[in-house]
């Protein structure tokens, strides 16, 4: 056998090594895949790519429309209705009764009426939901404010009912309605204690007073919000609501007092405001208050919130200085300039208990008042004709007081 002839054999010997191991690389490989695939899907700790996101969004969109469903039917539009001929002032403009109202007669105002009949026409409208299969229904007040109107709601079969105002919170963007109805389907109160940022939550309610049971979804933005919430378009009035829940599903005029659900479908909020000044930027009030309103309902008769009567501003750092306080917490007691709005109201319980302007009130039985926990946040908890504890300072002075809370009228 010569030199090359052995070269030769030994160079194909090498390629049928090299062939034979990538062979069996390529069989083990594969072979390797289909057990571990196996063995991960037996395990359930695997599925294809894709399939997680999939399930995800299949899952998540199929509870909401079982929540929209199981809940739709709970939801009402309530539609107001006024005598046009008895509105002094009655103008041309479409925007006069409200930012939550429309006008769907606009198109009729320059026309000559005869003040000597009737003149009733729908003016705005707002959502509510059935909390009681004998028709007890909750809203945003401000739907129901005008006590010279009449009101109407309009279940998700269609039907029409008259309806009662049975109360209005004197404090809170909150009432009650009656119609005259049994076996309703209801709505189940959660707890927004619970509540968490980043938490699912879907809004039914009747968008921009003409199409009933719309719904939105987003998330809980945040927890405990303080706002300032408009009247009427024109009005100065405004009310400050705290502990609200900020959400960026979208909330529209003719949304207010419809509700925000959990995933599970409870009640966690009633869809009240928008900010005007953002986009998908709402507003709603925690369950946990309509559901001390509707048990002080069910106790008095009406709907009643504890009065201390004093006007106040929460003290920081800048309202130390400004006022050359010691402390930089707690609730200052200041008047508001004018003989309407003293900082203590005469006869108030606050004045009988002695409380007078520039005293600051520091703690509401123990708990400390400070920019996170407000003096009316303690004090929504508890019930007229209640004794409070409060630690405050006077003249310099650190001292307990006992203070009988009044009723707001």
């Amino acid at each position: 056998m010569t030199i090359s002839d052995n070269n030769e054999n030994f160079e194909k010997s090498n390629i049928k090594s090299v062939a034979l191991v990538i062979l069996l690389s390529f069989l083990f490989g594969i072979a390797g895949s289909v057990f571990g695939s196996v063995f991960l899907i037996h395990n359930g700790n695997f599925s294809l790519p894709g399939t997680d996101v999939k399930n995800i969004q299949v899952n998540e969109e199929s509870a909401v429309v079982d929540v929209v469903k199981k809940s739709s039917p709970a939801v009402v539009s309530i539609i107001i209705s006024k005598d046009l001929n008895k509105v002094p002032g009655y103008s041309t403009s479409p925007f006069d009764f409200g930012p939550f109202s429309f006008d769907p007669f606009y198109q009729n105002r320059n026309q000559q009426q005869d003040n000597s009949t009737p003149n009733v026409q729908q003016i705005g409208g707002g959502s509510g939901f059935i909390i009681s299969a004998d028709g007890l229904i909750m809203t945003n007040k401000h739907v129901v404010s005008d006590t010279a109107a009449t009101y109407t709601v309009l279940t998700n079969d269609g039907k029409k009912y008259d309806a009662e105002v049975l109360s209005r919170d004197q404090v809170n963007d909150l009432a009650l309605v009656k119609i005259n109805a049994s076996n309703l389907p209801t709505l189940t109160l959660g707890d927004s204690s619970k509540l968490l940022i980043g938490q699912k939550v879907i809004a039914i309610g009747n968008s921009l007073g003409q199409y009933s049971n719309t719904v939105t979804t987003g998330i809980v933005s945040g927890i405990g919000r303080t706002i300032t919430a408009g009247g009427t378009v024109g009005s100065e009035q405004s009310e400050q609501l705290e502990g609200v829940i900020q959400t960026d599903a979208a909330i529209n005029p003719g949304n207010s007092g419809g509700p925000l659900l959990d995933i599970g479908g409870s009640v966690i909020g009633i869809n009240t405001a928008i900010d005007s000044q953002g986009q998908l930027i709402g507003f709603a009030i925690p369950v946990n208050d309509i559901k001390k309103d509707v048990s002080s309902f069910k106790q008095f008769g009406r709907i009643v919130k504890p009065f201390l009567g004093v006007r106040y501003v929460l003290v920081n750092q800048s309202i130390k200085d400004e006022n050359k306080l010691t402390v930089d917490y707690g609730a200052l007691i200041v008047s508001g300039g004018t003989t309407r709005s003293p900082a203590v109201v005469p006869g108030s319980a606050a004045d009988k208990a002695g409380l007078k302007e520039s005293d600051v009130i520091l703690e509401v039985n123990g708990q400390k008042v400070d920019q996170d926990h407000s003096l009316a946040g303690y004090l929504k908890n508890f019930n007229p004709g209640e004794l409070v504890n409060m630690k405050i300072l006077s003249r310099g002075q650190t001292k307990n007081i006992i203070v009988t809370l009044g009723e707001t009228k």
